[in-house]
């Protein structure tokens, strides 16, 4: 048995300030595409919630969260109209929103994983699902605005890496009887860290060796 990381009401509520600032990133792609009021609410609902959703109907947990929490369900609908209203103002604190984006990376690949685990998979399928909650929402929005998804390119910073640390750390925590709310915790910071790190000094994934390819980086 996972132990739970926080308190359920204090979990709630950090799962919706995540949900909330994922569905913003999913906004403002739409109004960088120049998608319509509904077209942003689709992105925003898709990268705030694809990734547990995917988790959930993986690991049979039906119906979904995304679908029998309310506030799950809403909160993208309010990121939207904060977008929609307000997006030059959004722009412009980008930077702090990719701080708190950061944050709900650490903390979904963690929850993710300890979820995963707790319907009887596996470490290693835990930990990918956990991955998978953390970045799925992310894939998810990038495909549906016609972009190969950011965790896919060269060209932009570590994201899945990040997840993937912090996912592995829970695994190993649950493996050797030592995750409690602590060791959860610090493996989300790992994971938030990280992320962090790579936005400052723009790590990213190497290439294929001895590449031949001169492809340049995109917009």
């Amino acid at each position: 048995m996972v132990v739970e990381l926080f308190r359920p009401s204090v979990q709630h509520s950090l799962d919706l300030v995540g949900i909330f600032v994922f569905a913003i990133s999913g906004a403002l792609l739409a109004v960088r595409k120049n998608f319509d009021v509904f077209g942003m609410a689709v992105l925003a609902e898709v990268t705030a919630l694809g990734g547990g959703l995917f988790r959930d109907l993986m690991i049979g947990a039906v119906p979904p969260s995304a679908f029998t929490d309310l506030g799950y369900f809403v909160t993208p609908f309010v990121a939207t109209a904060l977008v929609f209203f307000l997006h030059p103002q959004v722009e412009r604190i980008q930077a702090g929103v990719y701080v708190f984006d950061a944050a709900g990376l650490g903390l979904f690949c963690v929850t993710g994983t300890t979820k995963a685990y707790e319907y009887g998979l596996g470490l290693t399928a835990s930990a990918a699902l956990g991955t998978a909650t953390a970045v799925g929402g992310g894939v998810l929005r990038d495909v549906l605005a016609n972009e190969v998804p950011s965790l896919l390119r060269w060209d932009r910073d570590l994201y899945a890496v990040p997840a993937i640390v912090g996912a592995a750390l829970t695994a190993v925590c649950v493996h050797f009887g030592a995750f409690n709310a602590l060791t959860g915790t610090l493996a989300a910071l790992v994971a938030f860290l990280v992320r962090l790190l790579a936005m400052r000094y723009h790590w990213r994934a190497p290439r294929a060796w001895r590449r031949r390819s001169e492809a340049t980086e995109e917009p």
